[in-house]
């Protein structure tokens, strides 16, 4: 008697287990499976018996091969535990599951089998999936953070080679102005001396020309590491850039170009230097009418937000190439040759200091072969302590 009610005692526990429990033969056949099977599959204990390769018909078929090898590897005495498979549901739903297995003795050591206890391990695989994504964007974001590190070690660098450059340029600069204002006014002593219809005369006015060209270099060297401090005033970006396109338009002529301007707003006042916001956009202009074929077009794009100002020079030239934009805004780097009055490549490099001063910065985007658009972004007010 007390060994039936324990037989009946063992087996109430395992059917009303939480686990779906089976108890096979040696041979594999199965001899009962709990009603937690019904739960898991959606087919009952009695459907089970009867299935010829059980439980392969419950398992997803991507894993029916691994439970092969379980079952055959249970048959043989072995032991497992936790093995992860997916479970086919009747209503085609699939559940993340795992297997443990161990044989069965009697109390005389002979061999009635095995048992095997599959659990509902869905939630846990979920979690660990999300773990897993939010390891992967985590590694991403150090890699981004990384690569930025990297990126702002470069840019240091690079700004303290160009600092020491731009030192040693102001320091050269400074140094020639003295003698060079002393030639220019020698010389304009002695050319008024020289009357015009001299046939030396055109030389002379050659040589007052390289004079001045000398000068202007001298100051924008100057100006590249040590940029004029002027106040900021309120005054309109519009006039201003009209202004810019009206100085522009003698080079304009003569390259055969013209120049178009297209603004959102008909009026943009800003508080910034104003003369060194002309200067900036006449050196964005005159170097895309210098890359602009004749009969084409520079087009000057003004659009106003909330605390910016962009002003974009949209050339049609041969564009620049993807070597040579990392360098682009580099103090005497330049890419127009073949003209010696194309000037000594300072021009983006005085406009870039001048900008930054500002609180404000240039973008250049081009492709070889379709132009090149730089886009000079202004505070609408000059920013205090900034300079």
């Amino acid at each position: 008697m007390s060994g039936e009610f324990s037989a009946d005692c063992f087996r109430a526990i395992a059917n009303y287990t939480y686990d779906w429990e089976s108890w096979h033969a040696p041979d594999g056949r199965l001899l009962w499976v709990n009603a937690t099977v019904e739960r898991m599959t959606g087919y009952t204990p009695e459907e089970c018996l009867v299935m010829p390769d059980y439980p392969l018909p419950l398992v997803a078929e991507e894993d029916r091969s691994r439970i092969t090898e379980i079952l055959t590897a249970a048959q043989q005495g072995d032991i497992g535990n936790d093995i992860e498979f997916r479970t086919a549901h009747r209503d085609g739903r699939s559940l993340w599951t795992a297997v443990s297995w161990q044989p069965i003795y009697n109390d005389s050591g002979t061999h009635l089998g095995f048992r095997t206890s599959i659990r509902d391990i869905t939630e846990r695989h979920e979690l660990k999936e999300q773990l897993r994504l939010h390891a992967a964007h985590l590694e991403q974001l150090v890699q981004e953070r990384t690569a930025r590190i990297t990126q702002l070690e470069i840019h240091r660098r690079k700004m303290e080679k160009l600092a020491a450059l731009g030192q040693l340029a102001a320091g050269v600069a400074h140094e020639v102005n003295n003698p060079l204002a002393g030639i220019r006014n020698a010389f304009a002593l002695f050319k008024a001396d020289i009357a015009p219809d001299n046939e030396h005369y055109e030389l002379l006015e050659l040589i007052d020309s390289e004079i001045e060209r000398i000068s202007s270099i001298t100051h924008q060297m100057y100006q590249l590491y040590r940029p004029s401090s002027h106040d900021a005033t309120t005054f309109s970006l519009s006039r201003a850039i009209e202004d810019v396109v009206c100085l522009s338009q003698p080079a304009a002529a003569k390259a055969g170009v013209t120049i178009d301007c297209e603004s959102d707003q008909e009026e943009i006042q800003v508080t910034l230097p104003e003369g060194e916001v002309k200067q900036i956009l006449l050196n964005l202009v005159q170097n895309a009418i210098q890359a602009s074929p004749k009969g084409s077009a520079v087009r000057l794009e003004v659009g106003a937000g909330d605390a910016t100002v962009s002003v974009a020079v949209i050339d049609q030239g041969e564009g620049i190439q993807p070597t040579d934009l990392p360098q682009i805004f580099d103090p005497f780097f330049t890419t127009k040759v073949g003209d010696s009055k194309q000037g000594m490549g300072l021009g983006l490099s005085v406009s870039r200091s001048l900008i930054e001063a500002m609180g404000g910065t240039i973008e250049v985007a081009s492709q070889p072969g379709t132009g090149a658009v730089f886009t000079a972004n202004f505070p609408v007010a000059d920013p205090p302590g900034k300079r």
